[in-house]
């Protein structure tokens, strides 16, 4: 059995790969390339438990990177616990061919209390009066220590927020050729999320996004080389594309117009309480899972969004069924947005009443994902010695809220969870991989077939 580095690089597609990406260039030309049909949705936790599983959602139980639980009628986002996937992992199945097969898991998702070996996660420190330290999980737990010791503390300002950058991503290789050094895992998946936050901010600009290719292509080329002098077979994957948009879409201020909406007021601020509401959306970049407790609007909700600009379409129980989405952690119904348009979770009319989470970063209380956390609002004064004045604060012990965010939505230029029209901005599998057609492409289900006999190869 081969050992193998599967190299998740986030957003990475064939209309990326060229001059600024040479490592990956020559290692395209060397191997082969393989389009991937995204499922859908076309995010992070849905695509990658896809791919370990070879299973659609109505399976392994993942339909978005959050969704709406109904037994504590609370939404649940970015939840680590690998036990939310429903099915098999490939780690799992390669056991049982062989027992001394070892995974490790580097920042991939689900990678809490997994069946993995070794795996190393993004999860800070929640303290009681509020605070929170950033940090990592580790398993063994042991190695949490040794790897901080060795590497030094994970960048977390740079994984996810406005300072999000190359650091993380450099990081994370680094903790992978650790943990090879150190453990010689059979199969290492390691992610590499760095494009995700400029394509986001501005968009397939490139002449703006050229120095966040030469990056991640410096890292990956580093990977590579490392993997190889070790005669470790490497694969190069990536979850989906990000395309242009310029037209948010609030289907949660749409549906309080229609008084749909229960909300509630909270020290003049107004959060969305989603157990009485009669109606509301989890919205996740193109896609946004539709809950409806009352069951007697059911068909105006879905006629309601059929004529919302920026909605394409509107999945029902027989659409649901056919795309795989039909699990009961899915919405009642499903909105897919138009391809210059993205959905966001406000439900404020009066951004002075937005919740007091809104301008900050906190992907676990906003109820969709919010890629304005990339940007610093435009509108502060001096917004360096504002963030500076509040890290220090933080350092010197005070409690502070970090709230720097904006509230505008247009400044989003790049999305994805709808399958783009264009087949260059889908995802891409490239490697040795023999039974990988050259022409079409092949369903994201069928990327496990794929990642299987490359990591059982005699």
């Amino acid at each position: 059995m081969p050992r193998t580095a599967i190299l998740n690089v986030v957003g990475l597609t064939r209309r990326l790969i060229g001059e600024h990406t040479p490592n990956i260039r020559a290692f395209v030309e060397r191997n082969r390339l393989g389009l991937v049909e995204p499922v859908v949705p076309a995010v992070t936790c849905t695509a990658q438990a896809t791919y370990v599983t070879g299973k659609l959602p109505r399976d392994h139980g993942i339909v978005a990177n959050g969704w709406y639980d109904r037994d504590y009628a609370e939404h649940r986002f970015w939840k680590q616990p690998e036990q939310l996937i429903q099915c098999e992992k490939l780690w799992d199945v390669m056991r049982k061919q062989d027992r001394d097969f070892t995974c490790a898991k580097v920042f991939w998702w689900f990678n809490m209390h997994s069946t993995a070996d070794y795996a190393i996660t993004p999860r800070p420190l929640y303290l009681s009066d509020g605070g929170k330290i950033f940090d990592i999980h580790t398993q063994p737990m042991g190695m949490r220590d040794r790897v901080k010791k060795e590497l030094g503390a994970f960048p977390f300002m740079h994984f996810w927020g406005p300072a999000s950058g190359i650091e993380s991503s450099q990081w994370i290789a680094a903790s992978a050729k650790w943990i090879e050094e150190k453990h010689w895992p059979t199969l290492s998946l390691v992610y590499l999320p760095h494009l995700d936050y400029n394509l986001q901010r501005v968009g397939l600009d490139m002449p703006k996004i050229e120095g966040d290719l030469q990056q991640i292509d410096e890292v990956v080329g580093d990977l590579i080389k490392f993997y190889e002098r070790r005669q470790i077979q490497v694969i190069l994957l990536s979850e989906y594309g990000i395309t242009d948009v310029d037209q948010p879409v609030h289907l949660n201020r749409v549906f309080r117009e229609h008084h749909w909406l229960s909300i509630k007021d909270e020290l003049g601020t107004e959060t969305l309480d989603l157990g009485g509401s009669r109606a509301f959306a989890i919205a996740d970049h193109q896609l946004a899972h539709i809950y409806v407790n009352d069951e007697s609007i059911l068909a105006e909700v879905k006629s309601v969004l059929e004529q919302t600009p920026g909605v394409q379409q509107v999945l029902g129980k027989v659409e649901k069924h056919y795309l795989g989405l039909n699990h009961e952690r899915s919405g009642d119904l499903i909105a897919v947005a138009d391809a210059r348009s993205w959905f966001t979770y406000y439900h404020w009319f009066d951004d002075a009443k937005a919740p007091e989470f809104a301008r900050c970063v906190d992907i676990h209380r906003k109820c969709g994902y919010d890629p304005v956390e990339l940007f610093v609002d435009p509108a502060l004064r001096y917004p360096k010695l504002k963030v500076g004045m509040k890290l220090a604060k933080k350092l010197a012990g005070f409690r502070m809220k970090m709230d720097v965010i904006p509230l505008d939505a247009t400044l989003v230029k790049g999305s994805h969870g709808r399958v783009p029209e264009d087949v260059e901005d889908w995802p891409v599998l490239i490697g040795h991989l023999p039974h990988l057609p050259r022409a079409g492409a092949v369903p994201a289900t069928q990327v496990y077939e794929h990642l299987l006999e490359a990591c059982s190869r005699k």
